[in-house]
């Protein structure tokens, strides 16, 4: 059984029960009592659970996924003025994957009518897409996450390895400095570090609620994007770290007709 999935089990073992054993979960994973200890470490260093003698416990609910659908209700207007910063800075004809996410939907609806190739990785994104003039729309495999809509899975990473391109952007669950860029389903974040391997640059969609947090799954050190747009709810300190590290922190306010 690979990393992964391991880790997999462990997160939902904890969801089912108050405390999980090193023992237990040896035996539920095939692998060795240290190959779980290494586990548990890992998990614990990115917030999800916290060690305790023989196992560990539930630490915070970074490995639940809020709904899509209340996701897209939340944070409207700082996501459409990150979005639009973020169409800004791709230009016609360039190549773009573009992420799963709420704020990389609004992105895709703002691509409408330009003159790119996109590969959305997400089937609501390729529904926005389908019919867009000028758009020429690359579809990846892969299987759909229930509600997400978010395609992973082998085909994905394969459609992605097989092509380079400008653009990515990505839109993470969560960002931090230490945590870096991270997400709460390890198969999406599989998908993310491919969508990296095969970019030539790389921007990052974060709200200010994104930030100072840390999802299951990690992704990539935060100061891996060349830029990263955000709202002013992001903290100030943070903010000003990652340009210290080289990213071009870009901090888009929304407009009073995008609040309403």
């Amino acid at each position: 059984m690979k990393s992964a999935e391991r880790q997999r089990v462990i997160v939902e073992r904890l969801r089912d029960a108050d405390q999980v054993g090193v023992g237990e979960l040896a035996e539920a994973t095939g692998a060795s009592e240290m190959t779980v200890r290494r586990d548990l470490d890992h998990l614990a260093s990115r917030g999800v659970l916290r060690r305790v003698h023989g196992g560990a416990v539930a630490a915070s609910p970074s490995g639940i996924e809020p709904p899509f659908a209340a996701r897209a209700t939340t944070a409207i207007a700082a996501k459409r003025a990150i979005a639009a910063a973020a169409a800004e800075l791709i230009r016609d004809g360039e190549t773009v994957v573009l992420d799963s996410g709420t704020t990389a939907l609004e992105l895709a609806r703002l691509l409408r009518g330009r003159s790119i190739t996109v590969m959305p990785l997400s089937l609501h994104a390729v529904r926005e897409l389908a019919e867009a003039p000028g758009v020429r729309l690359l579809l990846p495999g892969g299987e759909p996450r229930p509600g997400e809509q978010a395609l992973v899975g082998p085909l994905t990473l394969a459609s992605l390895r097989a092509l380079r391109f400008d653009v990515a952007v990505l839109s993470p669950c969560a960002i931090g400095l230490d945590s870096g860029l991270t997400a709460f389903d390890l198969a999406d974040a599989e998908v993310k570090r491919a969508a990296l391997d095969v970019a030539a640059r790389v921007i990052v969609l974060a709200d200010g609620a994104k930030w100072g947090r840390a999802a299951l799954a990690h992704v990539c050190p935060a100061d891996r994007a060349d830029v990263v747009i955000t709202d002013p709810g992001a903290p100030e300190d943070q903010r000003a770290a990652l340009t210290e590290r080289g990213v071009l922190v870009h901090v888009a306010v929304p407009t009073p007709t995008e609040s309403r």
